[in-house]
């Protein structure tokens, strides 16, 4: 009986910060489960893991793990990378379609074992994984344009209204902070665990040195209401 000879692969993960690395829904764990499940059901072996801590939104550069990949599939024959999801290797649509271009130039194989025909040339996979990119990038930027309207109907409505103390998310700076509470919310993460993480990230609060739990309840709370308001 005739049996094929396994390929040689390498795996990649990306979770968005340090503090996600330890138990998160997007978590290294979760995506290395399911790329282990396709490499065993497709004949693959993992030859070696790369693993990126950093947002999504972070170009080339700004990714070491991804970097020292790169650097690996031209130096030791493997071409073969597995991702969990698209969104894994890049949420921003321009970032992701250009590591996917490189890749393929230099004859490299991506796979995302979730979508694993998704990196074809047909014409009509490279459309839907441009929606689906698009889409991501889409959804980093919706929650200041919420929270902008909100604010400019609330202010219309009232005659001589005098916009008082402007809540966390207005100024310069804070609206990443927003939307990462938000994207940690989403993920499943409780008050307790976002307020951990944010510390970690260095990211600070308008007063003080760190987050509470009814600071961040009250962030999501006017989260909910911006996008009550815009449906």
């Amino acid at each position: 009986m005739q049996t094929h000879r396994k390929r040689n692969g390498f795996g990649y993960c990306r979770v968005s910060s340090v503090g996600q690395s330890a138990e998160d829904k997007d978590g290294v764990v979760r995506q290395e489960t399911a790329i282990r499940k396709w490499a065993a059901a497709n004949n693959v072996r993992i030859a070696r893991w790369f693993r990126d801590s950093v947002s999504g939104t972070k170009d080339l550069e700004n990714r070491p793990a991804l970097q020292e990949l790169i650097t690996a599939l031209h130096g030791n024959g493997t071409k073969l990378v597995l991702i969990e999801k698209l969104d894994r290797l890049a949420r921003d649509l321009m970032i992701q379609e250009s590591i996917l271009a490189d890749m393929r130039r230099n004859g490299f194989e991506l796979i995302s074992v979730a979508e694993p025909d998704l990196c074809s040339d047909d014409p009509t996979r490279v459309l839907l994984r441009q929606m689906m990119g698009a889409f991501a990038e889409y959804e980093r930027k919706v929650i200041v344009q919420k929270l902008r309207g909100a604010r400019q109907r609330a202010k219309a409505a009232r005659p001589g209204y005098r916009e008082g103390r402007k809540p966390f998310g207005f100024r310069p700076g804070e609206a990443e902070t927003v939307e990462r509470i938000t994207e940690l919310r989403s993920q499943g993460y409780t008050l307790a665990k976002i307020t951990e993480i944010l510390h970690a990230e260095n990211r600070k609060p308008r007063a003080g040195e760190r987050w509470f739990e009814k600071q961040i309840a009250r962030v999501l709370q006017r989260n909910n209401d911006a996008a009550g308001a815009n449906a």
